[in-house]
């Protein structure tokens, strides 16, 4: 099994930075954006796939080199209490978290959601909030490994909803096919990302493979 190779400290500015940023575009939300987020929360299901866009500079690069507005995506487990909640692999681990600071993270308050073609059974629902329960904890890769043991959000998605009902959604693909549909990326950016050596043969899975799967339409 390949494993990323990212040095520690590293993966602790990362987090740093992630963390840091996330905190401002919380705080930057306006009042009118926390009402369409309530009135959009009433319309989730479990199973629901959200998919934002949050403003630092990787997540942006990763957005634009796979040809997407997105670069983050979580998927509901519970929609019992007074908001929804998002299942998601973020910095510094994976973790619940509700509706409303999920969509305040994105850039501009944008948002979009889909859902699985085949509604979920009850019995489906139930295995999709174990599958995510199991996996909270679990350390981000910054690396973006497909067979890493640490995990990242649009791989989360993926696993907790083949898990749950045995439909794989998105792409799998290595970094080699990735950017080869996508020639305007930026591989500069990349090679220093991966400390000047691009794991072209890494398999991976994007938000965007994710959002553009057959098995899921857009609600919002």
């Amino acid at each position: 099994m390949e494993h990323s190779r990212l040095h520690p400290l590293y993966t602790c500015l990362a987090a740093f930075m992630a963390l840091h940023c996330f905190n401002v575009q919380s705080q930057a939300a306006e009042p009118l954006a926390r009402v369409n987020v309530q009135q959009l929360a009433k319309r989730l299901r479990v199973g629901d796939i959200v998919f934002i866009r949050v403003d630092i500079l990787p997540f942006r690069k990763i957005a634009h080199d796979t040809g997407s507005w997105t670069n983050h995506v979580g998927i509901v487990t519970d929609i019992s209490g007074a908001e929804p909640i998002i299942a998601e692999s973020t910095f510094p681990v994976s973790r619940f978290t509700p509706f409303s600071k999920f969509v305040k993270r994105s850039q501009a308050g944008r948002v979009a959601v889909s859902r699985l073609n085949t509604p979920l059974t009850q019995t489906q629902q139930g295995a999709l909030k174990l599958a995510a329960l199991k996996r909270l904890g679990i350390f981000y890769d910054t690396g973006f490994n497909l067979h890493s043991h640490r995990q990242f959000c649009s791989r989360y998605v993926r696993e907790v909803i083949a898990e749950s009902t045995g439909m794989q959604i998105g792409d799998t693909e290595n970094f080699t096919a990735l950017f080869a549909k996508n020639p305007n990326a930026d591989l500069v950016f990349w090679r220093i990302w991966y400390f000047g050596r691009i794991p072209w043969k890494r398999e991976t899975v994007t938000p965007a493979s994710l959002q553009r799967s057959k098995d899921i339409h857009v609600i919002f």
